[in-house]
């Protein structure tokens, strides 16, 4: 397998040389590909020293056979077609195609066989957010059909990268000292805050990121689902929590829903408040899992559950739901 990483100094790039590595994905041969600032950096790959290309316009793609990409929507529009000529699957970690027709928006968990299809060599990568959110409704819609579910988030700095972790660190320092503080990646300070804002507001009044997991679940769970979401920036550095509230078409028990949790494919169950144990992203940044906790049966409606999710966004969220797209294809032979 001839494999290509484009955008790999980022904080997903990186993470998809650790993923891949730890996962002893098959690899014969690793190209990385960057922008004019990252090219001619040199990282080590088992241990091998690989010296990152300039992405260009050219036949730089021909005979490799996935392409990872994560460097932002417009590079992503830009290169698709440089990519994926030569008939690379390209594996795009922006929001650039997840909505069209013709792009499938896959979360191997839920839907991986969508990943087969794909006319224009290309697969999304749906958002951070939705990605771990839809890993727990698929064990729920599989007892009885969702019909609406409402979440809250609360989204680490890891999900606005590198930049923003290291700002909110930066911010820390200088609030614990007393000096003006910085204030580039957010539009608000994030330390010792929170901000009810990811990305840009629409003209209905949500976010771009929260219509993202209204119409991306749609789409991974080919469902009439309707989800409401709030999307809140905190200071965590690392690791993305959702609270999630659904209605069923039937009543479901805290039984019934923490055993479907239990052996639910890419969850881990951490439900135990006499022990407050349950999950935070303190603890679990750098897992691979989506950990499940606090399930509870709302007091407003039979057939409403309650629970609470943790997932590392730039593994699960990102890099690592990716590279098991690819696993799956070729497990699959659809490569």
């Amino acid at each position: 397998m001839k494999i290509a990483i484009v955008g790999v100094s980022g904080a997903v790039g990186q993470e998809f040389l650790r993923v891949l590595d730890e996962r002893n994905f098959p690899i014969d041969e690793l190209i990385l590909f960057g922008s004019k600032r990252s090219a001619g950096k040199k990282y080590i790959f088992r241990e091998k020293e690989i010296e990152v290309k300039l992405l260009q316009h050219n036949d730089d793609f021909k005979g490799i056979d996935i392409a990872f990409v994560s460097a932002g929507g417009g590079t992503s529009i830009e290169f698709a077609k440089t990519i994926t000529k030569f008939g690379t699957v390209m594996i795009d970690n922006s929001s650039a195609f997840r909505m069209d027709n013709d792009v499938p928006l896959v979360v191997p968990e839920v839907n991986p066989e969508d990943a087969k299809k794909r006319p224009r060599c290309i697969i999304a990568n749906p958002n951070c957010t939705t990605i771990q959110m839809v890993v727990a409704l698929k064990v729920i819609e599989q007892i009885s059909h969702i019909k609406v579910a409402h979440v809250s988030t609360y989204q680490a700095a890891s999900g606005a990268g590198a930049v923003a972790m290291n700002e909110l660190i930066e911010q820390t320092r200088q609030t614990l000292d007393h000096v003006p503080v910085t204030v580039n990646k957010f539009p608000y300070q994030l330390a010792f805050n929170v901000i009810p804002q990811v990305d840009i507001f629409t003209d209905n009044g949500y976010t771009k990121e929260e219509m993202k997991m209204y119409n991306e679940t749609r789409k991974i769970m080919h469902s009439d689902i309707k989800v409401s979401a709030t999307c809140v920036r905190v200071p965590s550095l690392r690791a993305h929590s959702e609270s999630i509230w659904i209605e069923t078409e039937r009543p479901i028990s805290v039984e019934e829903a923490r055993k479907a949790f239990s052996k639910g494919e890419g969850l881990v169950l951490k439900d135990n408040p006499e022990e407050k144990e349950y999950p935070m992203p303190l603890f679990l940044s750098g897992t691979d899992p989506v950990f499940v906790g606090r399930i509870r049966k709302d007091l407003t409606n039979d057939n409403g559950i309650t629970f609470w999710i943790v997932g590392d966004q730039i593994r699960k969220g990102a890099a690592l739901n990716a590279v098991q797209i690819a696993e799956y294809l070729i497990k699959e032979k659809n490569i």
